[in-house]
């Protein structure tokens, strides 16, 4: 019998239906399932959700479009959040962890799930493409109790999940905040390219987390993740020598990528950096309307 946690969304793309459907018939587990089909039309359309607001996304050959980019994007002109409608009852203060495969997004989930679950009620969503992988991981390192976590498998392109159509994630986010009255959600994205980043309706703080195995090329490649984060992470600076990063190098391009914005050097793995992380999430916590409810 299988110990595997049984709270998992399965949000299929159509165009990946076909192709992995022996491989999903060959699971005897019995679990919950959300299909991407349920949500959208073949033609465009709005997408209405009960959260405050419709938004409009086409569906074509892998269900969603892809947001066509002319510039690396700039952290000052970055989508802010907007607090005027947002109905805290329904759903907590939202934290969006994005960033590429392998740079240490779920251990940084795994690192402010300890640092949180004492002082507050929390609660954790993760996205993988055809796995649970994330969210075993958090239950089999006690992050929190299970129950508390909630594992969606996207299928096919991950950020059309926090971003094109957020549907699964913000009833997943929903349904947890109102079993246990969070006062903080964490929902970690699958691995994903530079240009990937939350939906503003899902996320009212994220991070992305880049770490130096990739080179210190990438804070100056730009793209939303980088620019227009409300917090960059460069991870795993004790491996900058190991593979021939320049932490010099990426400070300064990060510093110019971001404008300023905020951006921290990390080792989470080590627990190095993870304090200030949580003090600027609960900094920006407490500056919305969140914290007084």
């Amino acid at each position: 019998m299988s110990n595997e946690p049984n709270n998992v969304i399965n949000l299929e793309y159509p165009d990946f239906h076909q192709k992995f459907s022996k491989m999903a018939s060959s699971t005897s587990q019995t679990k919950p399932v959300c299909r991407f089909e349920d949500h959208i039309t073949t033609d465009d359309h709005h997408h209405a959700h009960t959260h405050g607001s419709d938004h409009l996304h086409s569906h074509n050959e892998h269900g969603h479009t892809h947001e066509q980019l002319d510039t690396p994007g700039r952290f000052q002109e970055r989508e802010r959040p907007n607090y005027d409608n947002r109905n805290w009852k329904e759903r907590a203060f939202t934290v969006g962890i994005g960033g590429p495969v392998g740079s240490g997004k779920t251990a940084l989930m795994l690192a402010l799930c300890r640092e949180f679950r004492d002082k507050y009620s929390i609660a954790a969503v993760t996205n993988d493409i055809f796995t649970r992988e994330d969210t075993e991981f958090l239950v089999r390192h006690n992050a929190l109790p299970a129950e508390r976590i909630r594992a969606i498998e996207t299928g096919g392109c991950p950020h059309a999940a926090i971003r094109e159509d957020i549907s699964a994630n913000l009833n997943a986010l929903e349904e947890l905040h109102a079993k246990f009255n969070t006062q903080l959600l964490l929902v970690e994205s699958g691995g994903d390219n530079l240009a990937a980043n939350y939906s503003r309706e899902l996320a009212d703080y994220i991070i992305y987390v880049i770490d130096v195995a990739g080179g210190d090329k990438i804070p100056r490649k730009g793209g939303p993740g980088i620019t227009q984060s409300d917090l960059l992470i460069i991870n795993k600076t004790d491996l900058a020598e190991i593979v021939g990063a320049d932490l010099d190098i990426m400070e300064r391009d990060a510093r110019k990528m971001r404008e300023n914005g905020p951006t921290l050097f990390t080792q989470v793995k080590n627990g190095v950096g993870v304090s200030e992380v949580a003090d600027l999430i609960v900094g920006a916590w407490q500056a919305s309307s969140a914290a007084n409810i």
